[in-house]
């Protein structure tokens, strides 16, 4: 039966400890060694693409309210009748007729992309017992620009060193 406790009291440090002990307990994950690197490579594609959706999202966001323009692909140039490619459009009043608001499809994306990578945060931080603070940096990896790619970085690192430290933790099945 697996334990419901945290592997590890809140605050101690297990990944440098080379015998997997904290305070006299064992360190133990909530999974194999397979899922934990499968787990992390989720985590580490969706962060990547979530964050460079943010940033592109805060681009969006600065032409839309700076200078009130939205991103267009396709349509009719309402000024001229002429067809519209591709470019940024008068948002109000509107400056293509038609096409697709690729503006508001960066929002959508993203927002849908950020779905997934909470889930791919629950995945990496349900199987390293991890606690729920952790959770909580790593969820607002999607929320701050650049945060994604910093945190994913240290998360990356942490969860080798425990995997280096702890050989002995994952054996499960």
């Amino acid at each position: 039966m697996i334990d419901p406790k945290p592997a590890s009291p809140a605050g101690s440090n297990t990944a440098g400890n080379a015998s997997g002990k904290a305070s006299g307990r064992k360190r133990r994950f909530g999974g194999t060694e397979a899922q934990i690197r499968s787990a992390l490579k989720f985590y580490k594609v969706l962060a990547y693409l979530t964050g460079t959706m943010l940033l592109l999202l805060c681009a969006e966001l600065i032409v839309r309210y700076g200078f009130g323009q939205y991103l267009f692909a396709g349509g009719t140039s309402a000024v001229t009748g002429q067809p519209f490619g591709f470019g940024f459009g008068d948002a109000e009043p509107q400056g293509v007729l038609g096409g697709v608001n690729l503006s508001v499809a960066i929002l959508i994306v993203h927002g849908w992309m950020y779905v997934v990578y909470l889930v791919s945060n629950f995945r990496l931080w349900s199987l390293m017992r991890w606690p729920f603070l952790k959770l909580v940096l790593l969820a607002l990896g999607g929320v701050i620009p650049f945060l994604s790619f910093i945190v994913e970085k240290r998360v990356h690192a942490e969860v080798e060193a425990e995997l280096a430290a702890n050989p002995q933790a994952p054996q499960r099945y």
